[in-house]
């Protein structure tokens, strides 16, 4: 009796080791499994820049009856120009060799440019095609100082953390060779700032949410109609994706939640000691196959 009391502690303390170390075993495997499950993290990716298409809005949300369009939709006639083989040869070439002048330019003029321009190149790229008609776009123009000073002082401060911490060596590398940083001059120089925004989903009149088909591929078709544009009319940019300034631009331009920022592009002539990288473009049989 004497020896199983004096026994007794040594086997409490097997069953305590034995418990810990079920119990270890069993987080472990739970860790895991929630490690495999977990996609891998990104720090670098913005979610307003996420392409939300695949998230279907809450059946309650939505007003299956009526989603703000025509149910019968009237049709007419369409009639198109058509030219001769050689004048299309002759349009396509012209208009390649107009787009391949295109270039991103970081260091912008200050000089103006008619606000018309500005107008009809925005027209131009809303003519862009979207999922359903939905026209899921806003295009914010920003000419004010104060308001372009406050959106540089925004995008350089994430821009920074961007560059030291969010995007990595590798990204970080890729980019020195083009000379580029955090320092966004060309926010303040520029005449015009045009901020591009993704509308997810609509509003309609009874308050109920109107689903924006493939939101994302349809504002990018517009905004690349409206780098052709600017091309067009002899203005300049440079494609900016501010990462992790959407929230805060889209507080400071008093935009409402379902706007996602996309794009922001510095829109004005080049200075004339501007410079550009010495790049080249992939040739033809790089780009295409046919089959």
């Amino acid at each position: 009796m004497a020896l199983f009391s004096s026994l007794t502690p040594v086997f409490i303390a097997i069953i305590c080791v034995l418990i810990g170390v079920i119990l270890r075993k069993s987080n472990g495997e739970k860790e895991k499994h929630e490690t495999k499950s977990k996609p891998l993290s990104h720090p670098w990716v913005d979610e307003d820049l996420k392409d939300g298409t695949e998230n279907h809005l809450e059946e309650e949300e939505v007003d299956e009856d009526w989603q703000g369009l025509d149910e019968n939709v009237a049709h007419v006639p369409f009639f198109a120009e058509r030219y001769s083989e050689a004048e299309m040869i002759k349009r396509s070439q012209t208009f390649y060799e107009l787009l391949n002048k295109r270039r991103s330019v970081r260091f912008l003029s200050d000089e103006p440019v008619p606000r018309e321009v500005i107008d009809n190149v925005i027209r131009t790229a809303g003519t862009s095609p979207s999922g359903a008609h939905t026209e899921p776009w806003t295009f914010v123009v920003v000419q004010d100082p104060y308001l372009k000073h406050k959106i540089r002082e925004i995008v350089e401060e994430e821009e920074e953390i961007n560059y030291k911490k969010r995007m990595g060596d590798r990204w970080v590398n890729d980019l020195k060779r083009l000379r580029t940083n955090w320092i966004k001059e060309y926010l303040d120089t520029a005449p015009y700032l045009i901020l591009i925004f993704k509308q997810v989903y609509g509003q309609l009149p009874n308050g109920k949410k109107k689903t924006h088909y493939y939101n994302e591929i349809s504002v990018s078709i517009a905004c690349g109609i409206l780098l052709a544009a600017l091309q067009n009319v002899g203005l300049y940019t440079v494609t900016s994706t501010p990462l992790n300034c959407g929230p805060q631009l889209r507080a400071l331009l008093q935009r409402p939640a379902n706007e996602k920022l996309l794009l922001l592009l510095p829109v004005g002539y080049p200075k004339k000691d501007a410079t550009v990288p010495l790049l080249t473009r992939k040739p033809l049989e790089d780009i295409m196959v046919v089959m």
